[in-house]
């Protein structure tokens, strides 16, 4: 996998003008630069990894859909024993956030129009409902392709309705200790510019995908130099 540096910094999370889980408005600070995935995991890469591969779209090149939560936990375990260490990790949802917006203000990292997304990322205007190879589009400000589009990607936070309690200043946060559901980010293949906002949640069942568009969902890797926590590596345990 290739990696970009992401840098450390701080922005606006959420959108007043998105759903009602995108509000209030958060100052979140990323305190320290992180690698994340320059394309989202691709089917060689997970059957490299897994031995297995679940997509429906096939294509060494194309993103690996149709994968749960768990089945990235999974590749995250086991690439870090085949590796040596616990330093692949999914991306928080507010790292996530701040790497999608690339250092930008504005609804979408490259303006307020959704109209250039379709020069960006492999969404329900341009798709034709498929897949399609990572990289292929042009990247956002941090150097990431098909960070809005092609699937929908999931990170490491529970579901919690509201972003981080009350909390309206936050450094480094990890979302809920526990909880239900996971959350995705990013658009996908079958998605319109309004669910391919930086900003936009989604909650899902963390190991069963719901039907007719399990393909939509995959997944990009964090790296950090240092060893993580379990909890950030592994987002804690379902609770029975």
């Amino acid at each position: 996998m290739e990696f970009v540096l992401v840098p450390a910094g701080s922005f606006i999370m959420g959108d007043l003008e998105g759903e009602d889980d995108e509000a209030p408005l958060r100052e979140v600070t990323i305190s320290r630069p992180f690698r994340l995935g320059r394309h989202e995991v691709t089917q060689g890469q997970f059957e490299a990894v897994t031995g297995r591969n679940p997509s429906l779209f096939r294509g060494p090149d194309r993103p690996v859909d149709s994968v749960t939560h768990e089945d990235a936990l999974e590749f995250l375990r086991l690439l870090n024993a085949r590796e040596g260490g616990g330093r692949y990790r999914l991306p928080t949802e507010a790292e996530w956030e701040f790497a999608a917006r690339g250092g930008t203000r504005t609804r979408y990292f490259f303006g307020d129009d959704p109209s250039p997304l379709e020069s960006y990322d492999w969404v329900g205007g341009n798709s034709g409902g498929e897949t399609h190879p990572v990289g292929v589009k042009a990247p956002g400000p941090f150097g990431l392709h098909d960070v809005l589009g092609n699937v929908g990607e999931w990170v490491a936070d529970w579901y919690g309705y509201s972003h981080y309690a009350e909390a309206r200043r936050v450094t480094d946060p990890q979302g809920p200790a526990r909880g239900t559901e996971r959350v995705v980010r990013g658009g996908s293949k079958h998605d319109v510019p309004f669910h391919c906002r930086p900003a936009d949640r989604l909650a899902t069942d963390p190991g069963r995908l719901p039907r007719g568009i399990s393909s939509s969902y995959g997944f990009r890797v964090a790296y950090s130099p240092e060893r993580v926590t379990k909890r950030l590596y592994a987002g804690g345990r379902r609770p029975r």
